[in-house]
């Protein structure tokens, strides 16, 4: 069974040999989901009124919008992302970048992603045999054709301006997380936005944009619709108040790396063991280039471990109310150790 720093674990009740979803395992960070852990996320259609997905989105934490983007938009950033990415090696040979796909000779540890929770903070992942890949994966977050067109596409934007009612005052922050996933390596554990964004009010919109097919067995997962974000708000809630009891200022308060979560800002790193303490599923699904998921600043969400021979590439882009108070940490690009 293929494992990811997994911890300790009693495993006597379930049966390895039978698949999560659709005849599909699907593992992450503390081993295997059981099927009664996971369930279908529901899909959406982009045409559909504005007021139907605007109450899907509230009630449901998240809406799921089948081919919003054009495909070959996204398939053209893929290309341009794998073509940067070449020289290092990662790529199987003989194929072309826009496949994504991972050479099965070389070691996943030396082609880290980021965002995978390493401890204190975002800092840079891998060993020093990763130093060549690591910084051609962050070059991309400043190449033009990811932050000034890709990360700004018109079509994503001007949607949640009419989904959120912000219109004009839709704002595409700068700061965003455009993560690469290659086979075996540790999956994201479980957190919310809210989280790493506490300087701002609660009303972001991030967009989780695959760029590119995901199959299920490399896949993004979603706590259960009506539970996702209400829990979200709920831990929040009782996160304010032990700071406050504990005597932290604001400022502490507001700091997504304090004593009242786990040294990353995680919830837990084990999206298995989380599922059984909430008694809640994981929403999963297959994706094509061109969809996009939106979701609540408290919507509950975490990814499980790559199985597939494709480099999984996703990107974190998230839009705010310009004329309210929002989280400036956030109006720059992405770099490590950023405090963010």
């Amino acid at each position: 069974m293929p494992h990811a720093q997994s911890p300790e674990r009693d495993t006597s009740n379930f049966d390895e040999d039978v698949p999560s979803f659709n005849g599909q395992k699907l593992y992450v960070n503390d081993g295997l989901l059981r099927p009664d852990q996971v369930g279908q996320l529901k899909e959406s259609s982009p045409e559909m009124p504005i007021e139907e997905l605007r109450r899907r989105y509230n009630e449901d934490g998240y809406v799921f919008l089948k081919g919003l983007l054009p495909r070959e938009d996204v398939l053209k950033a893929r290309e341009q992302y794998f073509a940067m990415l070449a020289p290092t090696g990662v790529l199987k040979p003989g194929t072309q970048p826009v496949e994504g796909i991972f050479d099965p000779e070389k070691d996943a540890a030396d082609f880290p992603g980021f965002g995978a929770g390493a401890a204190g903070s975002n800092g840079r992942p891998g060993p020093s045999t990763a130093e060549m890949f690591v910084d051609l994966a962050l070059k991309a977050h400043y190449a033009d054709w990811y932050k000034e067109k890709f990360a700004k596409h018109p079509v994503l934007k001007d949607f949640i301006a009419k989904i959120s009612g912000w219109d004009e005052h839709t704002l595409a922050i700068k700061r965003s997380l455009l993560r690469n996933n290659t086979p075996g390596n540790k999956a994201i554990g479980v957190h919310y936005d809210q989280i790493f964004l506490r300087y701002g009010e609660p009303t972001s919109y991030t967009a989780w944009v695959p760029m590119g097919d995901i199959s299920l067995t490399d896949n993004w997962i979603l706590l259960t619709q009506r539970s996702c974000h209400t829990l979200g708000r709920k831990i929040e809630a009782e996160f304010t108040q032990k700071a406050r009891e504990s005597g932290l200022s604001e400022a502490e308060t507001r700091n997504a790396f304090n004593q009242n979560m786990q040294s990353n800002g995680l919830l837990a790193d084990g999206p298995r063991e989380y599922s059984d303490i909430h008694k809640q599923r994981w929403l999963v699904t297959e994706y094509e280039a061109g969809d996009v998921v939106l979701h609540t600043p408290f919507t509950i969400h975490a990814s499980t471990i790559n199985l597939d021979s494709i480099i999984r590439l996703g990107t974190d882009l998230r839009f705010v109310d310009s004329s309210k108070p929002w989280d400036k940490r956030w109006d720059k690009n992405y770099d490590f150790n950023d405090g963010v």
